[in-house]
């Protein structure tokens, strides 16, 4: 794919937002579904490594934790997820094709972070495929997985990924890291019981930075590599 210039990126991301704009202006007026039950067997909770591990990185804020967390990873040579926001991704471009040079994977965590428990069918798939769309032009990497915000989906919802060709994700261990502030606390979540196969939700926070030199480290001392949430439900 061509690179894209900084001018090229804005004039995009222009373009595209006033798109957004105009479907989610369609979606407010459809029909809103709930779960079904019976929907969770087409849903991942957890891999199937039995040495790998995956960091799920919710992203519709801190960009410059992001960084921080990019050169943490590099130091200890692991290669993750980050399911990125296409409203934080549509202000901050550079930093999702950094995100993408550095070896990682891209995958979606929807545009406005919506209850997609509470869309039709038809808002879920604007709602995905949106994200998606601009993710992979802003990365210039082929997107595949999909994270409901909150973890809140239906069947609707599933059905919508699948029609887009993505998996939906949720995970096994979530450090909470969005309400206790606390680095140890995210370390202890972040370890214990840990085993392979396990997806372990985080998110760009100062304290969860603090904590990830001492979790990788961890992970390392116990046999245990961080892979790509692809690699790891294959």
């Amino acid at each position: 794919m061509k690179k894209l210039t900084s001018r090229g990126i804005a004039a995009l991301t222009n373009l595209f937002l006033a798109c957004v704009v105009l479907a989610v202006g369609a979606v407010c007026f459809l029909p809103s579904v709930s779960a079904v039950s019976g929907v969770d067997e087409r849903v991942f909770y957890r891999g199937n490594s039995e040495d790998g591990v995956s960091l799920m990185f919710n992203v519709y804020w801190g960009t410059e934790e992001v960084g921080r967390i990019l050169d943490i990873l590099d130091e200890y040579r692991f290669q993750t997820t980050f399911f990125i926001g296409g409203c934080w991704a549509d202000d901050n471009a550079e930093c999702v094709k950094e995100i993408a040079e550095r070896g990682h994977e891209i995958a979606s965590h929807g545009y406005f972070h919506r209850e997609h428990d509470k869309l039709s069918l038809q808002g879920n798939l604007d709602e995905i495929k949106v994200s998606v769309d601009f993710l992979e032009l802003i990365s210039g990497k082929k997107v595949s997985l999909f994270a409901p915000p909150s973890g809140a989906f239906g069947e609707d919802t599933v059905n919508a990924a699948e029609s887009l060709g993505l998996k939906t994700v949720m995970w096994s261990k979530d450090v909470i890291d969005w309400r206790d502030k606390d680095a140890d606390v995210c370390f202890r979540r972040a370890t214990e019981n840990v085993s392979g196969g396990d997806l372990i939700l985080m998110h760009p926070m100062p304290h969860t930075v603090e904590a990830l030199p001492r979790i990788l480290g961890y992970y390392r001392e116990n046999g245990l590599k961080v892979i790509t949430v692809s690699e790891n439900i294959m």
